[in-house]
């Protein structure tokens, strides 16, 4: 269950804040709650909360989330798919992951085509969408100006994909990383939980995989490297519909879901 507005004690401002809560979540409910609280970034977290209070006309009558955004989908997901971080007035307004933007339009759309989401559309926490055996997140759960988070910001953020992904591994099999920027952040962070990662890290390109081989308790994991849903990428054609549902049909496939 999503954690609603208000339902995490903000913690104060603690850049070490994830590196020593996140080891500790025992699952997803409790790893998304300490997510929800954190304020290890002050540049984030004045970011956020300033678009929540300003907002965009067109959700002058929102309640924005305005807080990190945790990751939504089962906890026994096979399928992972990495992002890059929230959108302002995406998922920092409706505090769930893709929901309530035009990236989100395009994927869940597509999840749907495959038979991995219940609907086609995501427009708010509670509008009846399930994720079938997908797990959506990202390495960065602020929403950040101009939507690029620094490196340590997204190296701050790291230890809650590492805990996530350490938390799926039982059942996972397939990450998807949208665009250059997960490509590079799933990395070091499937890694730090427990995979072995080859050196020098691949090169990204839609439709580049890499097989991690099957270490300490981790099935073998394959990684898909895919065009980022982003306006530019899909008003341009650089990703497709098509190409999109096809890559998320291979990935449904190496799942085996």
């Amino acid at each position: 269950m999503d954690p609603e507005p208000g339902g995490a004690p903000p913690d104060t401002e603690d850049r070490g804040y994830p590196a020593h809560r996140a080891p500790g979540c025992a699952g997803l409910p409790a790893l998304d709650a300490a997510v929800a609280g954190c304020r290890a970034c002050p540049r984030l977290v004045a970011w956020r909360e300033q678009v929540g209070r300003e907002r965009r006309a067109a959700f002058r009558d929102w309640e924005y989330w305005a807080r990190p955004v945790p990751g939504f989908g089962p906890a026994d997901a096979a399928l992972a798919v990495v992002g890059l971080a929230p959108a302002a007035h995406g998922g920092n307004r409706t505090g769930r992951m893709f929901t309530g933007d035009a990236s989100g339009d395009f994927l869940f759309a597509a999840l749907h085509a495959v038979g991995l989401a219940s609907q086609p559309t995501a427009t708010h926490r509670g509008d009846g969408l399930e994720l079938y055996g997908v797990r959506v997140t990202a390495p960065v759960h602020c929403a950040p100006p101009q939507n690029r988070p620094t490196p340590a910001e997204r190296d701050t953020c790291r230890p809650w994909l590492v805990r996530e992904l350490d938390l799926l591994a039982p059942g996972l099999r397939v990450v998807v990383a949208l665009g250059g920027f997960g490509w590079q952040a799933v990395w070091p962070a499937l890694g730090a939980a427990g995979w072995p990662v080859p050196r020098p890290r691949p090169a990204f390109g839609h439709g580049a995989e890499v097989t991690l081989p099957a270490a300490a308790g981790r099935g073998e994991l394959r990684v898909l490297g895919c065009y980022h849903p982003s306006q530019r990428n899909t008003f341009t054609r650089t990703l497709t519909p098509e190409m999109l549902v096809e890559l998320l049909a291979r990935a449904r496939a190496c799942a085996g879901l």
